[in-house]
């Protein structure tokens, strides 16, 4: 009777321990087929929705990094490249793996608008968009390829020519606003 009564009870620890399992999976970034979604992921990490890890994210992977220090990499679209910009009017931090999880820019959660073309002039970006709670713009553009960004913000403007080729940063921070 006590053992049936230990085995139950270790089934049910084993059970309630895999339910609070806080397993970057168990969000809402497995698509149906079982694969992680990497921009949703990226997204979650980068808006502080994932906060019981650190991640990075390099030109080619999304590192995490758990609390026990076990790092997961995932591999990022062969043919997107991400890249977060933090555009500032006086204060800034050098960088160029963007820590998903620690870099913080200055102007959060202010509207600005960004113009992005390419070198053959077509034009990938012409909106306005929000720098959220770290200050910072995560966009996703075509892999190796330049490109031409200009920013607006408060009558003041940046521009700056970006690369998303495997050895460039996925981290901007050096676009002054003047």
């Amino acid at each position: 009777m006590k053992l049936r009564m230990m085995i139950g009870l270790l089934i049910l620890v084993m059970l309630l321990g895999a339910c609070g399992d806080t397993n970057s999976n168990n969000h809402d970034t497995v698509k149906e087929n079982g694969d992680i979604d990497i921009k949703t992921l990226v997204n979650d990490y980068s808006i502080g929705k994932i906060n019981d890890q650190t991640a990075s994210i390099t030109s080619t992977e999304l590192i995490i990094t758990e609390n026990d220090h076990t790092e997961i990499t995932y591999p990022l679209p062969d043919d997107e490249f991400f890249v977060s910009i933090a555009p500032f009017v006086s204060e800034t931090h050098p960088c160029t793996i963007h820590s998903l999880t620690g870099c913080q820019g200055e102007l959060v959660d202010k509207d600005l608008d960004f113009y992005i073309e390419d070198e053959n002039g077509q034009v990938i970006i012409d909106e306005s968009l929000n720098s959220g709670a770290n200050g910072f713009i995560d966009l996703w553009l075509p892999r190796d390829q330049t490109f031409q960004v200009k920013i607006n913000y408060d009558g003041k403007e940046t521009k700056s020519e970006i690369s998303t080729f495997e050895d460039d940063g996925t981290c901007i921070t050096t676009m002054q606003l003047l």
